[in-house]
């Protein structure tokens, strides 16, 4: 079963136990799957469906983040749970060894000596760590840290 499979399984048993916010998240991600495969003309693959997902897991972080300094818990609690349930959906986030040993390769790999490699480092950690589901941004915590020290 494919991945849009499972997530409109999914949404139709979470209609069946009247399970509110679960079903609007995964009514959510079916319209951005659906736009997503209106943009592409045709239908997505797990790959493409995991990047719209991990997309998907960072625009709520981003409002989590703003929520937060806003003082609105309220709202803030509703986006992890939103993330929470996208997040279900992605394979298992790849450990922070992973990452950094994936970091270290890199940079050895690029000849990268200062900050100024850290576009060339970034690619070719992601290039590494292509279906891992890492995070973006611990990924760029680590090239700086290693870069400038």
């Amino acid at each position: 079963m494919s991945l849009k499979q499972t997530i409109l399984a999914d949404l139709t048993a979470s209609m069946k136990a009247q399970d509110a916010p679960r079903t609007s998240t995964l009514r959510m991600v079916k319209a951005a799957l659906q736009n997503r495969e209106i943009e592409k003309g045709g239908e997505l693959d797990d790959e493409e469906m995991s990047r719209l997902l991990r997309s998907l897991v960072k625009q709520r972080q981003d409002s989590v983040e703003q929520y937060a300094k806003a003082a609105r818990e309220d709202l803030a609690n509703k986006e992890r749970a939103e993330i929470a349930v996208i997040e279900a959906y992605l394979p298992q986030a790849a450990a922070r060894e992973t990452i950094e040993a994936a970091v270290v390769a890199a940079i050895s790999e690029t000849g990268a000596s200062s900050m100024k490699d850290m576009g060339k480092v970034m690619k070719a950690v992601q290039a590494a760590l292509a279906g891992k589901n890492a995070d973006g941004r611990t990924i760029s915590e680590l090239v700086k840290t290693k870069l400038a020290g």
